[in-house]
């Protein structure tokens, strides 16, 4: 992996918010599913080169 990805990829992983960082450690697997899923998205969209706040992404899923 090269150093711009990795880079890309650290940054939304430290503005992930919390509920996700919560939900990742969760024992029902529903839960960990939309945390991994949303986590795979901020990816995702940032590796495109889209922004989408992180506050947008947790908004959409109810906590």
């Amino acid at each position: 992996m090269d150093e711009h990805i990795q880079a890309i990829i650290l940054a939304v992983v430290e503005r992930a918010p919390q509920w996700v960082r919560r939900d990742l450690e969760a024992k029902d697997i529903g839960v960990r599913a939309r945390a991994e899923e949303t986590l795979a998205a901020m990816i995702t969209a940032a590796l495109k080169g889209e922004a989408v706040p992180a506050t947008q992404t947790a908004a959409a899923t109810p906590d």
